[in-house]
C-alpha cells in the first residue's frame, strides 16, 4: 500500500510539471460555499473533481464560526495565505478550472489542493480527471473514508 501511494505521489509530481505550460495565476484565496476558490476577484473550480453534499459541520473553534460540508471544511482548512493556480480552461458561466497548489515555490512542489480532497474521501474525480485523481479516489474508497465511510447511493456530478 506504501508503495502504491508513493506511486501516485511521483505521478502528481509529474503531473505537476506538465501543467507549467498553462496560464499560471496566484493570490490570497477565499474558500466558497460551493467549494469554488475566490482569487483575484475570480471564481475558481478546482478541476477535475466534484465536491458532494456531505452533512453540514461546524467549525466552532475557531472566529468567526464557520459551518459547510465537511470537504469544504478541509478545503478551508488547508487554503492559508497565497494559492497558485494554473489554469485548464474557461466554463461557460465565465468562471475557471484550474489546478491549484497551497505552499508552491521554487523549491516545493507544495500541495494540490484537488489531489488533498481526493486522498481524504471528500471529492470525487471527474471523468476528465488525470488518472492520477482516479487513484487517489480509489485509495480512499478503498479506504472507505470521508464519503466513502458511509453508503453513497447515487453521485451525480454536474457537467461544468
Amino acid at each position: 500500500m506504501r508503495r502504491l501511494l508513493n506511486l501516485v505521489v511521483l505521478l502528481l509530481v509529474l503531473f505537476a510539471v506538465e501543467t507549467v505550460g498553462a496560464r499560471e495565476f496566484e493570490g490570497h484565496a477565499i474558500v466558497q460555499d460551493d467549494g469554488s476558490l475566490l482569487i483575484k476577484n475570480r471564481v475558481v473550480h478546482l478541476h477535475g473533481i466534484y465536491m458532494p453534499s456531505t452533512n453540514r459541520q461546524c467549525r466552532s473553534r475557531i472566529s468567526p464560526l464557520r459551518c459547510g460540508e465537511r470537504g469544504i471544511l478541509a478545503l478551508d482548512f488547508l487554503v492559508k495565505g497565497f494559492i497558485t493556480c494554473f489554469e485548464q480552461n474557461r466554463n461557460t458561466d465565465g468562471s475557471i478550472s484550474a489546478v491549484c497548489y497551497q505552499g508552491r515555490n521554487s523549491f516545493d512542489p507544495g500541495i494540490d489542493l484537488a489531489a488533498y480532497l481526493l486522498e481524504r474521501g471528500w471529492a470525487l474525480a471527474l471523468p476528465n480527471a488525470p488518472f492520477e485523481y482516479h487513484a487517489l479516489e480509489r485509495i480512499a474508497r478503498t479506504r472507505e473514508i470521508g464519503v466513502w465511510g458511509w453508503q453513497v447511493d447515487s453521485v451525480t456530478p454536474p457537467f461544468r
